[in-house]
């Protein structure tokens, strides 16, 4: 088997690892290497990372999204002197072998009552609670970005926050010895 081949094979075994739970990695005589679901004599079971996946919450748990409060001249009102991360920091770059990412937000003043914050990663909104606390898993690496914004108890958009940059470092499958 070519190399090329050996690589797609591997990366159609990473794409399809969610649907096989074992993997089992094959040498003929020859030196020809394959790799299957089923066991067979001599192969080797291969242990297989999980696919980067993001989980996004569910629709009912995300308001939809409208413009909030509005002033007499149609432009909205600031509310809060600042909404924003405290963590991870605009163009941070960090180390997270699980791909778990935390995203820490505040605001100035504080929350009113019956507004919440509302976290977007990479545009896709994540989730809304008045903690200002939201756990991504599984975060592919890469360079990514979060905004975040307050929503009244409708969903509606009251203000819009801080948008950041940040780098995320994983280990790679490819760099195994």
């Amino acid at each position: 088997m070519t190399k090329q081949r050996c690589t797609l094979a591997l990366a159609l075994m990473f794409m399809s690892s969610a649907v096989s739970a074992q993997v089992y990695k094959h040498v003929d005589v020859h030196g020809n290497v394959t790799f299957s679901d089923e066991p067979q004599s001599g192969a080797e079971l291969i242990n297989v990372a999980p696919v980067t996946t993001i989980t996004l919450p569910k629709p009912q748990d995300v308001q939809p999204r409208e413009r909030g409060e509005q002033g007499r001249d149609s432009t909205p009102r600031a509310i809060y002197q600042r909404i924003g991360f405290d963590a991870p920091a605009d163009e941070e770059a960090f180390h997270s072998g699980s791909g778990d990412v935390t995203f820490s937000v505040s605001s100035r003043p504080a929350l009113a009552r019956g507004h919440k914050f509302e976290v977007s990663f990479n545009g896709q909104p994540i989730g809304q609670n008045a903690q200002g606390v939201f756990t991504l898993t599984n975060v592919d690496r890469g360079t990514h970005q979060a905004s975040v914004a307050v929503v009244n108890s409708q969903g509606q958009i009251v203000q819009t926050g801080d948008i950041i940059t940040f780098t995320l470092h994983r280990p790679s499958v490819l760099n195994r010895p």
